[in-house]
């Protein structure tokens, strides 16, 4: 009797945990979406269009599109294992409060700005970089120099 209570009652413990995990998925699934965590993949996705051919880009569009959904299971995932379900809950309602729908609102322009300015200071530090290179030797040059017989 013993044997078939603990078998039951572990049994409805899975099913309670898996449950859990199934809730904490759906919040920070949630939480992807309202954040703007997403714009990213939106930015990326012209200029990866741009590498493709004319007569090809509906259907990578599509495909693309469809790839989304496994990207933001991975991320959840990552998401699960750095923060609670306490922390996704607070951080939703950041993101539902007045502040929070703004900041995921800009989410998009703001990465677009963001990697304008990364490319400008890119360029600024290949000037910065290419000035201290020419003041070192070159540094691929080395001198054979044979054993003595």
């Amino acid at each position: 009797m013993k044997k078939v209570f603990l078998s039951i009652a572990f049994v409805l413990i899975a099913q309670m945990c898996i449950a859990q995990d199934a809730n904490f998925k759906a919040n920070v699934l949630k939480l992807i979406s309202i954040s703007g965590s997403d714009a990213q993949v939106k930015l990326i996705k012209p200029q990866i269009l741009n590498m493709i051919a004319d007569d090809k880009k509906e259907s990578f569009s599509k495909d693309f599109d469809a790839s989304i959904p496994s990207l933001h299971d991975k991320i959840a995932k990552v998401y699960m294992e750095i923060y609670t379900p306490e922390d996704i809950k607070g951080m939703i309602a950041f993101y539902e409060s007045p502040v929070g729908k703004k900041m995921s609102e800009k989410a998009g322009e703001l990465g677009q700005k963001s990697m304008q300015a990364g490319q400008e200071w890119s360029q600024e530090l290949q000037a910065l970089m290419a000035k201290y290179k020419e003041a070192v030797p070159a540094q691929n040059e080395y001198e054979v120099i044979k054993p003595k017989q």
